[in-house]
């Protein structure tokens, strides 16, 4: 089965064929630097990597481009509210984000900043004023003539056939059913940041900025276009209304957008108080990889109901996935193979292509991969698997994690970055949990393999009371210890 995939613009799920073979070349809108990236905009960017990886699974060779908008207008707003300059204001948020994007393992994609193209943006304003898609205004700003492309609309599906003519909007992002000429470039004003170009001094407009990076660096015309559902007006019909008046080409083969999520059932805002960044989820003591299991947990096209109950479930699913993953490296099987065995893992991974194949569908893959742990550890328990089983349900772990990042154990060093960041900006609401799940990383794995030592020779020597003290102190420590018939088994919380 082929990956088929929704596509926006003609608004149907669609088998996806790429350009260029077996190359993909896929644009993502990332973020605007001027403040911490909230669980929503996280939720996106998890869709679109958990995409590049099942891309490259499926045999693809990927160039991922991702911008990072550093000029806008609440940049520019913010910096000269702050008095400092839109570098040193967009630094610290982007440093935040490509931190927090590494702590939920998502894969960094070439990036490309705004400020770093203003030229090609230039290039893009006189090319469509030449062919009269563009005029200049009284002040020096040029805006893009709406009527003159026909098409506009057809990502939105909304109809503009009785907008007002020449009605222009400067503001980079508006109202959802507003279609005016909108701003290209924007005239330097007193105080504001600027760049002196052979089209007079000021700034780009936020849509022309994708438009000039994105065929910059995969072309005129590329594979996929990605962003979050808010994204697809003004913002993704501008960028093909300016990208295809200048080319004469389409712009875009698939547009894939995610939705955004809810938060205990309601729009997330500050104004609810339910307005989480992915810092304030670690800060209550949530592991990065239970929040990005269930930010994947529902396919991208459906609304997302991100719960603090589903926080626990996506940790003990993790934790599952985990002890499984131990539990057969671990394990003293008995020599041969089960087809019953070999087949719960072809199935496994067969279930789980199918699933992804099947418009990125990453509940019904989670699901196979869990349905299979279930189905292999009861046959452990029973005495049915052999040693030669552990292999294929390996690489099906393998497989599995290779899209879903959550098997390394990793959690407590990413939740330390966040208790040192946190006490760096003297926060003063730092959970006990954070503080317990960094703690357990500061018994060295020397350490607690000595201890598990001892207490399995205690057990052996039927020294309980033994055994059970070092059992607590571990577990004090930050230490889970599993007794199983395999042996001990440990992690950290």
């Amino acid at each position: 089965m082929a990956l088929r995939l929704y596509n926006t613009l003609p608004g149907k799920v669609e088998e996806f064929r790429s350009l260029a073979g077996n190359e993909v070349r896929m644009y993502a809108c990332g973020p605007t630097v001027y403040d911490y990236g909230h669980i929503g905009n996280f939720r996106t960017f998890v869709a679109v990597d958990i995409l590049r990886r099942f891309f490259r699974q499926s045999g693809y060779k990927v160039r991922h481009v991702m911008n990072i908008t550093d000029v806008d207008d609440k940049i520019i707003h913010n910096s000269a509210r702050d008095g400092v300059s839109v570098k040193q204001y967009t630094e610290k948020y982007e440093k935040a984000f490509l931190e927090d994007s590494a702590t939920l393992n998502i894969e960094e994609p070439v990036l490309v900043h705004a400020t770093g193209h203003i030229q090609e943006m230039v290039e893009l304003v006189v090319a469509l004023e030449k062919k009269g898609f563009a005029y200049r205004a009284d002040d020096g700003s040029y805006y893009f003539r709406i009527a003159r492309f026909p098409e506009y609309g057809k990502l939105s599906k909304k109809d503009f056939a009785g907008m007002e003519d020449g009605a222009r909007v400067d503001l980079d992002e508006y109202d959802k059913d507003s279609a005016r000429d909108f701003a290209l470039w924007k005239a330097a004003k007193p105080g504001e940041a600027f760049w002196e170009t052979s089209i007079g001094s000021g700034r780009p407009g936020w849509h022309i900025e994708c438009s000039a990076m994105a065929m910059a660096e995969l072309g005129e015309t590329f594979d996929l276009h990605a962003g979050g559902e808010d994204l697809i007006f003004p913002h993704h019909e501008n960028e093909i209304a300016q990208s295809e008046a200048k080319t004469g080409k389409p712009f875009v083969q698939f547009w894939f957008h995610a939705r955004f999520l809810l938060v205990e059932g309601e729009k997330m805002s500050k104004s609810l108080g339910n307005f989480l960044t992915l810092r304030d989820l670690k800060l209550k003591g949530y592991k990065p990889s239970s929040i990005r299991l269930l930010l994947s947990s529902v396919p991208y096209r459906h609304q997302l109901n991100f719960t603090f109950d589903g926080l626990k479930q996506m940790s003990s699913n993790v934790d599952k996935l985990r002890n499984f993953q131990l539990r057969l490296t671990q394990a003293q099987l008995p020599p041969g193979a089960s087809e019953e065995m070999q087949q719960l893992a072809r199935e496994g991974v067969e279930r789980m292509k199918s699933a992804l194949d099947d418009d990125l569908n990453t509940a019904q893959a989670q699901a196979a991969i869990l349905e299979m742990v279930r189905k292999a550890n009861a046959a452990m328990d029973s005495g049915l698997a052999k040693k030669d089983d552990a292999p294929p349900l390996l690489s099906a772990l393998e497989r599995f994690d290779e899209i879903f990042a959550v098997l390394k154990d990793d959690d407590a060093p990413k939740m330390k970055a966040t208790l040192d960041w946190a006490k760096s900006q003297n926060r003063s609401d730092i959970s006990p949990e954070l503080q317990e799940t960094v703690g357990s990383q500061s018994v060295s794995h020397a350490d607690i393999e000595k201890k598990i030592a001892a207490m399995e020779a205690a057990r052996r020597t039927r020294n309980f009371p033994l055994s059970d003290a070092i059992r607590a102190e571990l577990n004090a420590a930050g230490i889970l210890v599993e007794i199983t018939k395999d042996g001990i088994r440990w992690r950290r919380k």
